[in-house]
């Protein structure tokens, strides 16, 4: 019998985590590629992504493939979306705030998301037209009412990216108005992490769609509808998340859209 899309998602994130925390406990004997300035690749970074690749190949034969290490295979209906290591940074520099991030797209709409934190022991996962969950147990989004207590995550650009001014003046307007932002490092957690109302909310400007996938079911599941530059704009499409529960979106999404 053919296990579900989730249950399946949740059982390959697993496995890589296991991969991965073979190779965090002995980190410092990894293979490193730097890909671009503060973007690297580790040896566990890409066993973890080949082992879910082949998995996928022998269980889901004829659906597609687009991986942050090995790219994408031709178009079909159905394709895998996964980033075996999002936040590499940390996981090479020992900090505890990394995941395994799976997603399925089936035509065109993303239907499966599963952000697994092996180090924590967390698994988030959602399915279209199901609770979004948390080890199994349901989670909500904040109830937060107002900017001033609201805690917030982002990314902030590094290296040579163009939109690093951009972003502190994203910063600039909306710490005035708040508790804080936390720049945490793994976006996939991030979205994960307002989906369970750790965060209440969180932006960041030109991500790649391994990175906000499987994230972006959680938090559709767990009620809340993110938006991207604009608000016709899917994130999924253009690569820029706001998300935030609906009684402090337009407060947010105005001071980080338009100051």
């Amino acid at each position: 019998m053919t296990a579900p899309d989730l249950e399946l998602a949740e059982t390959l994130a697993r496995e890589a985590g296991e991969i991965l925390l073979r190779h965090w406990r002995n980190r410092d004997s990894l293979t490193v590629t730097t890909k671009r300035a503060g973007d690297f690749v580790s040896q566990a970074d890409v066993e973890a992504e080949t082992h879910l690749k082949a998995r996928l190949a022998s269980l889901r034969p004829k659906d597609g493939w687009l991986g942050e290490e090995t790219g994408g295979t031709d178009p079909v209906a159905r394709r895998w979306i996964v980033d075996p290591l999002d936040g590499t940074t940390n996981f090479l520099h020992g900090i505890a705030h990394w995941c395994v991030s799976i997603a399925l797209q089936d035509k065109g709409n993303l239907i499966v998301g599963v952000v697994h934190d092996p180090v924590k022991g967390e698994t988030f996962a959602a399915r279209r037209g199901g609770p979004a969950m948390l080890n199994g147990v349901r989670i909500a989004p904040s109830k937060v009412r107002a900017l001033g207590p609201a805690l917030f995550g982002t990314g902030v650009p590094f290296g040579t990216m163009a939109h690093i001014d951009d972003h502190a003046a994203d910063i600039a307007r909306l710490m005035p108005h708040c508790a804080g932002v936390r720049r945490m490092g793994s976006a996939a957690l991030d979205l994960a992490y307002v989906a369970a109302g750790r965060l209440d909310g969180f932006w960041e400007r030109r991500l790649q769609l391994w990175d906000i996938a499987a994230g972006l079911v959680i938090l559709r599941q767990a009620g809340l509808q993110p938006e991207g530059w604009t608000p016709q704009e899917p994130p999924e499409e253009s690569g820029t998340v706001i998300c935030a529960p609906p009684a402090i979106f337009d407060a947010f999404s105005g001071l980080v859209r338009h100051g």
